[in-house]
């Protein structure tokens, strides 16, 4: 929610939009966690952060403020441009290809994709322990600049993101057991009450009383 420097060593920075999970919360409003971006851990006021709650996927239409769907996961590939059909075509074909001629050997792990505002959270389920923050892999959703579904087969659903710091791209590419235009409809969504979030904050309406 806000943004926390930190003034003594045991103290952890966050930064607006940080995913966190929280260890331990104390009496005096005071938590530890860990920062699922930068990956430090440390304490920091309970009041800079907000309680999130991954719901399980809903077979409905509903708009709900959470999606989880399980997918396979194929690889990720590097990519020049930070979005566009074509880049994403290409990549989906590249990891595709190299995926199944490793099938045999090394076959896809089936991983939980967790969507809110806030960003995608990756979580590898074939690990023992998947449930540990150790098997997960967070994406804010600032750093997503494009995703889709393939146009020839709608099973297989990429995003792209940046680099935090570089000027580098990769394109994550995941295959469903079925249509993935719900698991697009969802980022989509979210990239909605992301932009509804971030102008509530940044441009505040004051109400207006009539005598």
């Amino acid at each position: 929610m806000h943004r926390f420097i930190t003034r003594h060593e045991d103290e952890m920075l966050v930064e607006i939009g940080d995913p966190i999970h929280v260890i331990t919360e104390s009496d005096d409003l005071w938590c530890e966690g860990i920062n699922l971006r930068t990956g430090q851990k440390g304490i920091f006021p309970a009041m800079y952060a907000t309680d999130l709650t991954f719901l399980e996927e809903e077979e409905d239409d509903s708009e709900g403020e959470y999606r989880k769907y399980n997918l396979q996961f194929l690889g990720s590939v590097e990519v020049q441009c930070q979005k566009g059909d074509e880049v994403l075509c290409q990549a989906v074909n590249k990891v595709a290809l190299a995926r199944r001629c490793n099938l045999a050997i090394n076959p896809p792990p089936v991983c939980t994709l967790e969507i809110s505002q806030y960003g995608i959270r990756m979580i590898d389920k074939s690990k023992e322990g998947h449930e540990s923050d150790s098997f997960s892999h967070f994406f804010a959703l600032k750093n997503i600049s494009f995703c889709g579904t393939h146009p020839r087969n709608d099973r297989y659903f990429a995003f792209i993101t940046k680099h935090p710091v570089d000027m580098k791209f990769a394109c994550h590419v995941f295959l469903g057991d079925r249509s993935t235009h719900k698991v697009t409809d969802a980022l989509g969504f979210a990239f909605k009450r992301f932009y509804q979030e971030y102008m509530a904050f940044t441009h505040p309406t004051e109400d207006i009383y009539l005598d």
